[in-house]
């Protein structure tokens, strides 16, 4: 398929076509790149870095993503993981274009990765809506796609480059988790037409449904039942948080790849709009990450944002520099401020 027929497919306009050229002339004229995601990397992070890396070897560039394989947890199934260097090896490594996906702020990157970020000419690829405006040589940045890996997909299709199965099954794996099996609203007709061309490319959906949905490790079990005991409904049942402490990840060695579909268990309490997760990150002290999912009239990156955080309508997140008790305090302080401070807590 040429360029005319991809910009009749998914619409790419002018602006995002100079977006595109200004990305590819970085990638041009780079020796050596280095393609990271934010901490903890989800399946859209991940995705993304592997089908990126695997995509731009085959067109010629050294390419190379960084991450830690102990944070991917199950996603290690993608091809490609087991090449990925440790961010804490990276020292002495030299680099000439840096390319961060569905990562709009060096804030949100390992931290051995940031000092790359502010040496290098860097392109960034997301899709949430806050960020630091100011990272990024070249910013791809699109809110209404349903996540970075729709971007990737893009760009690859207007740079002309080959997509293989296992690039396809990054990418799908990239949108599947980040459109929650596309039931989300983000999911757009594009979205399908762009999964569609995956799903031809060999994907094994079924194999990757069970990898992700179907089949989880003990530790991430015993992580849920001990989030359900957590279980906390307020402000006359609009909300609803779970939490977990460090000494949880650490008694089970679990990590967050294993938690990552939590939030759905404040999410299901009947008549919940706001839904919470509250966990501290094992590796770091006197920090505490909150996941936030919303439902009706009430925006996800409205609260998130009031502790600096972002994301997208009914889902984002934020750090809040706090143990995690007191950042559940702090949060509610904050619904109920903005929200009214009406209702049982």
């Amino acid at each position: 398929m040429g360029k005319e027929e991809i910009d009749i497919d998914i619409g790419i306009d002018k602006e995002e076509k100079g977006r595109f050229k200004a990305a590819l002339d970085a990638i041009g004229a780079a020796s050596r790149i280095l393609v990271t995601g934010h901490l903890s990397p989800d399946g859209d992070s991940a995705g993304c870095m592997v089908a990126l890396v695997r995509m731009l070897r085959a067109a010629g560039r050294q390419a190379w993503a960084s991450a830690e394989a102990k944070a991917l947890g199950k996603l290690c199934f993608l091809d490609g993981t087991g090449d990925f260097l440790s961010p804490r090896k990276l020292k002495g490594r030299k680099f000439d274009l840096l390319v961060a996906v569905d990562c709009a702020s060096p804030e949100r990157m390992p931290p051995e990765i940031r000092p790359v970020a502010s040496a290098v000419k860097t392109v960034c690829i997301d899709h949430h809506i806050a960020g630091d405006v100011s990272f990024g040589d070249v910013r791809i940045i699109d809110s209404n796609a349903s996540s970075a890996g729709e971007m990737v997909w893009r760009l690859a299709r207007y740079a002309g480059w080959g997509i293989d199965a296992s690039s396809a099954e990054a990418l799908w794996t990239a949108i599947v988790t980040d459109t929650g099996r596309f039931a989300y609203e983000s999911t757009s007709p594009a979205t399908l037409r762009i999964a569609a061309d995956l799903l031809a490319r060999g994907v094994r959906t079924s194999y990757i449904n069970d990898v992700i949905y179907g089949v989880q490790p003990r530790r991430a079990i015993e992580l849920k039942r001990r989030a359900w005991r957590s279980l906390h409904v307020w402000k006359n049942r609009l909300a609803a948080e779970v939490s977990l402490k460090r000494e949880d990840f650490r008694e089970v060695r679990g990590t967050k790849a294993d938690v990552e579909d939590v939030i759905e268990i404040p999410r299901s309490v009947a008549g919940v709009k706001i839904a919470l997760f509250f966990y501290e990150i094992p590796d770091r002290t006197e920090e505490t990450r909150c996941s936030i999912r919303t439902r009706g009239d009430i925006d996800a990156t409205a609260i998130a944002g009031v502790f600096g955080g972002g994301g997208h309508l009914r889902a984002a997140g934020c750090t809040i520099a706090a143990p995690i008790a007191s950042a559940r305090r702090m949060m509610r302080k904050a619904v109920g401020d903005m929200f009214g401070a009406g209702g049982r807590s």
